[in-house]
């Protein structure tokens, strides 16, 4: 029985305990839930499964991450657990949190809540509660404030605030009034953004008056969170209605200011109302071409690749509009943010390199590139080279499809040829004919600045004829040396 059906429609008591007890029936209790609930009952304290836990068990959707909600202060939790699980750690104890694992399901059981927020900060001043309730209305959204209860006669379904009528219906909405929501963590209303790229839900419309009204409180919170959310939000089933909500509230502007700003450019071939929807279409078209699950690095290079458009636009006196070396300009942007956002240096400078080398393809043609070309292109591109093909042929958004037949033709050329120089040059492994020491012993000198100078010439040369035979590559150094000076 889904979700949906137990909850269609106006019911008696009755039929609402039934459905209650449907829903417990629904959320399957592993092995290790149950032995947890035993010395929970055994010790006289209550546990409850709660929260994302009991949601993801509505939706089916697995997890080896349970997490748990209990009268049991954290002194008694520690106890409880010791001697029963393979691992324990209290780095939450002072919010109430600790974390176990046993037979590799990890556990976090938080003692009852209810906190109060500083609203300068995102942290609060940790207040235990005393009953399920108290701990539920704190909690960030309806679908996330359900529980049941594990310990006592029989288990309890708890949702005193329709979370499961919320689920049902696909809509996303706050325990408190979202004002108060929000104010005691700005970080949720970038987290309902997720929730609507990882679910599919509909913010209800209170929430989105308050998202918009207090989206610049989410300067409050680090870079580092905020970039933990975007990441999972950029990854989730449907990120273009998550970055539309964000671009809608003025989130984006917070976060990445530079995707609003694509609504100011319009998209040369005039096909779409702007570059920021051209943009859109390219990460949806990006994300069809994934093979190994969602790829952080290539959603971000397809939503990213044209932020340089706004700042290199120009009306040519044909009365187009251009955007000359916006590839540049974007890779310099999107390097700025993401430094900012406080990504990993290797997502850095892997985005950057796919929004830098987005257009090259362009000057390819019908085929006119000659085999030193595509050597540079395979060899600027790297191990990003499948990310540059689905990125690139992901760039095609015309509507004329005689034109992007001719483009997806084009880019079938380019891999043709590029499969035909890997077969015979060892492609991804490009290097000179002769390596430092070969150089060094060829023309007597130490290492040093010079043994690089000649390195490059040789590797210029490697790219410009494909490979030479050895008595080739010596000829050619010490005709470069002769040049130069070297002794």
């Amino acid at each position: 029985m889904s979700a949906t059906a137990l909850v269609s429609g106006a019911v008696s008591p009755e039929l609402r305990r039934a459905q209650e007890n449907a829903v417990v029936e629904m959320v399957q209790i592993g092995p290790v839930a149950e032995e947890l609930a035993q010395r929970f009952t055994a010790a006289g304290h209550r546990l409850y499964l709660v929260g994302g836990s009991v949601r993801d068990a509505l939706l089916r959707r697995d997890s080896q991450d349970l997490d748990f909600t209990t009268d049991a202060r954290p002194d008694a939790v520690l106890a409880l657990l010791a001697g029963w699980a393979d691992a324990v750690w209290d780095t939450g104890i002072d919010f109430g949190t600790v974390g176990a694992r046993k037979r590799g399901t990890t556990v976090e059981i938080t003692t009852f809540r209810a906190d109060a927020y500083d609203r300068v900060t995102r942290n609060p001043v940790v207040a235990f509660g005393e009953t399920i309730e108290d701990d539920l209305v704190r909690r960030d959204f309806t679908l996330n404030a359900m529980a049941v209860e594990l310990t006592g006669d029989e288990r309890r379904f708890v949702d005193p605030h329709g979370g499961l009528a919320a689920l049902a219906a696909g809509t996303l909405d706050t325990p408190a009034t979202p004002e108060e929501s929000f104010a005691d963590d700005p970080l949720r209303m970038l987290r309902a953004a997720r929730f609507v790229s990882q679910l599919g839900l509909t913010p209800a419309p209170r929430v989105l008056a308050a998202m918009t009204a207090m989206a610049g409180e989410l300067a409050r919170i680090t870079r580092e969170r905020v970039q933990t959310e975007l990441s999972k939000l950029i990854c989730g089933t449907h990120p273009r209605r998550a970055i539309e909500l964000m671009v809608d509230t003025g989130l984006a502007d917070q976060v990445l200011p530079e995707v609003p700003a694509m609504r100011l450019a319009i998209d040369e071939h005039m096909q779409h109302k702007d570059v920021y929807t051209h943009s859109l279409v390219v990460m949806e078209q990006a994300i069809d071409r994934e093979t190994d699950g969602p790829d952080l690095v290539l959603r971000l290079a397809a939503l990213l690749h044209d932020i340089g458009k706004p700042d290199t636009r120009r009306k040519e006196s044909d009365g187009r509009v251009s955007f000359h070396h916006h590839e540049v300009v974007g890779a310099k942007m999107t390097r700025k943010r993401l430094r900012e956002l406080r990504y990993p240096k290797s997502v850095v400078d892997e985005v950057s390199q796919l929004v830098f080398l987005h257009l090259r393809f362009h000057g390819y043609g019908t085929g006119e590139w000659t085999d030193s070309a595509v050597r540079r292109y395979v060899t600027d591109a790297g191990p990003l080279l499948d990310r540059l093909h689905k990125l690139v042929r992901s760039d095609c958004t015309t509507r004329n499809r005689r034109r992007a037949a001719a483009l997806q033709r084009s880019y079938d050329s380019l891999e043709e040829r590029i499969a035909q120089l890997r077969k015979k040059e060892e492609l991804d492994a490009i290097r000179p004919d002769l390596d430092g020491n070969a150089i060094m012993q060829l023309l007597g000198i130490p290492p040093g600045p010079l043994v690089g100078k000649a390195y490059k010439h040789l590797l210029a040369l490697r790219m410009e004829r494909g490979p030479m035979t050895r008595e080739q590559a010596e000829a050619e150094l010490r005709s470069w040396a002769e040049q130069n000076g070297v002794a």
